[in-house]
């Protein structure tokens, strides 16, 4: 074990001994399962859950719910007509959240 693990963990059992963990939220449970966030970077990560604990969704994730059910609507669909206008709405939609997430992608950058 590294200085720095030590140190971690005699830091934890000290607050743990003044009772610096308990009443925070989620005690007792298990970590979340944030496997999504495996390909997400740790900034955009940390960014979404802030996000999501606020109540608020990026564009892109809205986006990316559309993009979603406007291809199960086109899945359902037989007649030409139809499926030609769910696809100009579908590839408008991708078009959409590829442009959000570009944004999103030069705002962290710069």
């Amino acid at each position: 074990m590294s200085w720095l693990s030590r140190l971690a963990e005699r830091q934890i059992l000290k607050t743990k001994l003044q009772g610096g963990l308990q009443g925070l939220a989620g005690e007792g449970k298990p970590l979340p399962d944030r496997t999504g966030d495996a390909f997400v970077s740790a900034g955009d990560a940390v960014g979404f859950r802030i996000m999501a604990q606020a109540g608020v969704l990026p564009e892109e994730i809205n986006l990316k719910k559309q993009v979603a059910e406007q291809a199960a609507y086109l899945a359902t669909l037989t007649d030409p007509a139809a499926q030609k206008a769910a696809m100009a709405k579908l590839a408008d939609l991708q078009m959409r959240q590829s442009m959000a997430e570009e944004a999103r992608r030069r705002f962290m950058r710069d």
